[in-house]
């Protein structure tokens, strides 16, 4: 059996550029009351690229809510209006400077649905090409290519901790091996 909560009440704390908080009273299955803290955010897209040689290409950033360098697939938020696969090519161009010829919809996930609404589309992108790589105001990042061996070892040895990440790269490594 199913128990859905009824909002009975939502409250805006924060509106910002990225995200916003509110907190919703709902009406539990068992007729009690309770608060849920949700972060609204409008969602993302990350991107798997695949090299003609078969690495994939990331990117290494600080983050400062984790207070650490991460290594990341290409990734970005959706703005208003935009469809994921615009907002895909858009950022993989922004991130790495390369376009893809073969830009195909995986699978897409929410981040952590247990406090926000955010969902990632993943993209799968071959047939790269380089373009003019200009790097947006703002954005520090270093272009890693690795083969993804190398990027599943990383990932059990803990070196990459990134959920979107950790998923886009054994969902490559699946594609690859089927092919």
């Amino acid at each position: 059996m199913l128990y859905e909560e009824k909002t009975m009440k939502s409250d805006k704390v924060y509106e910002g550029k990225i995200l916003n908080l509110k907190v919703d009273t709902v009406e539990m299955p068992d007729k009690k009351y309770s608060k849920r803290e949700i972060i609204e955010h409008p969602g993302g897209v990350a991107i798997v690229a695949i090299t003609s040689e078969g690495s994939m290409v990331l990117v290494k950033q600080y983050r400062k809510p984790v207070e650490s360098f991460l290594v990341e697939i290409p990734a970005g938020k959706l703005e208003l209006n935009e469809e994921p696969r615009e907002t895909a090519i858009r950022e993989l161009k922004e991130e790495t400077g390369l376009e893809s010829d073969k830009l195909t919809y995986i699978s897409e996930f929410y981040t952590s649905p247990g406090y926000s609404d955010e969902k990632i589309h993943l993209f799968l992108a071959e047939d790269l090409r380089k373009v003019e790589y200009i790097a947006e105001p703002g954005e520090f990042l270093e272009i890693i290519e690795l083969p993804i061996d190398e990027l599943t070892k990383m990932v059990k040895r803990g070196e990459i901790v990134d959920s979107k990440t950790i998923i886009g790269i054994f969902i490559a490594q699946k594609l690859i091996e089927g092919r």
